[in-house]
């Protein structure tokens, strides 16, 4: 079942999706070589804390961690742990927020150090195509839209593989609604957008082939390969005339290019 969020619950989602962008903000200032991922998701957990909400992702379905941190070939879930990121990894952190009874949930790629060019390519293109997809989160479009314009912006443009068994989701009183949202498809295609349709829109991007696999901890999922996976997410409001993105990479990007430790993209996509 979709459910339509009126402005009063729009407003709601955007204190949760926000939140989640302050805590990325606050990891981006601190991220360096040498920093554990499990010391970063007791950061999260405690600020989250802090500001009165609560993890959405610990306990989902048993998953043990407050954040998910994907490091270099690990596409999404990945588990923190005591291991020292180390210069030229990246790293996926996706967080949730449960705040006032609705989540937050978005995630953001960081580089640690210069990861080479053909690592800052993907995670361009990657960043470049969620902006891609969230220009077609208009009422009167179709899921297949979305889907269409991330995969002709990372497949078709790089011959990078798009990941099939993971997707987006509707998001609100629960961190997974309907729709689904693929990042590959037909224009065209699939549910109808109506406004107030909230989708945590998120392009998981391999560098190499699109196959996947999960480990034995049936949650951590890496790129059959072994090359790197570059995922970004926003929480997106379908709007009448244009999308309302409800999260904020403004911050990120500037607690990001403020730190030394870390590589500033480029070439910044460009907001809707």
């Amino acid at each position: 079942m979709i459910f339509l969020k009126n402005k009063e619950e729009i407003e709601m989602m955007r204190q949760s999706a926000l939140l989640v962008s302050t805590t990325l903000t606050e990891i981006a200032k601190i991220l360096k070589p040498g920093i554990t991922t499990l010391s970063l998701d007791k950061f999260a957990g405690e600020f989250l804390a802090d500001h009165k909400a609560t993890p959405s992702f610990l306990n989902f379905h048993g998953y043990p961690f407050n954040t998910c941190m994907s490091v270099n070939d690990v596409v999404v879930h990945g588990f923190p742990n005591k291991m020292e990121l180390k210069e030229g990894d990246i790293i996926s952190i996706d967080i949730g927020a449960y705040l006032n009874g609705w989540h937050g949930d978005h995630a953001y790629t960081f580089a640690i150090g210069d990861p080479g060019e053909a690592t800052i390519q993907l995670i361009e293109a990657t960043k470049a195509s969620l902006y891609k997809g969230i220009e077609k989160a208009v009422a009167g479009n179709r899921i297949g839209d979305i889907a269409f314009a991330i995969q002709d912006a990372t497949e078709r443009k790089y011959g990078y593989g798009v990941v099939r068994e993971l997707v987006g989701h509707g998001l609100g009183r629960s961190m997974h609604e309907d729709p689904q949202v693929p990042n590959y498809g037909k224009r065209g295609t699939g549910t109808k957008l109506k406004a107030g349709m909230v989708l945590a829109i998120e392009p998981m991007i391999n560098m190499g082939k699109k196959e996947v696999y999960t480990e034995d901890d049936g949650w951590t999922i890496r790129t059959k390969d072994g090359k790197p996976s570059v995922h970004f997410e926003h929480d997106v409001c379908v709007g009448s005339d244009k999308p309302d993105i409800l999260s904020n990479y403004a911050i990120i990007e500037e607690a990001e290019a403020n730190n030394p430790n870390l590589y500033t993209v480029r070439k910044k996509a460009v907001a809707v």
